[in-house]
């Protein structure tokens, strides 16, 4: 069951649920996968709508990644999304929400 508070997403995949969550580390593959200098344009594409396919896959697999799954992109291709591919979507979306959502009392200054 995944944790929203802690910036988990749950997904079924092939009839199995998992537990996606966007760690430090994850973010960093994903930045490096999509060329980007960081990952605020990715962002603002989902914000705006204008976030491709690839997009979505790479959030998939760094957030399956970040909940210590040992897979690629490769062993998506085939795979069955339950709610097809605008669940897959929606978790990337939530994946990005909940990476960066500040709870109730938190200082980013430091």
């Amino acid at each position: 069951m995944a944790n929203p508070w802690t910036g988990e997403v749950a997904l079924v995949i092939d009839g199995t649920s998992h537990v996606l969550k966007l760690t430090l580390g994850a973010l960093a593959e994903l930045e490096e996968q999509l060329g980007e200098a960081s990952i605020v344009s990715l962002v603002e594409r989902f914000e705006s709508g204008g976030f491709s396919s690839r997009d979505v896959l790479a959030l998939i697999v760094a957030g399956l990644r970040g909940g210590g799954w040992a897979g690629t992109a490769q062993d998506l291709i085939a795979a069955e999304i339950q709610g097809g591919p605008v669940e897959a979507a929606k978790a990337a979306g939530q994946l990005l929400t909940r990476a960066f959502a500040l709870t109730p009392g938190d200082d980013v200054r430091g």
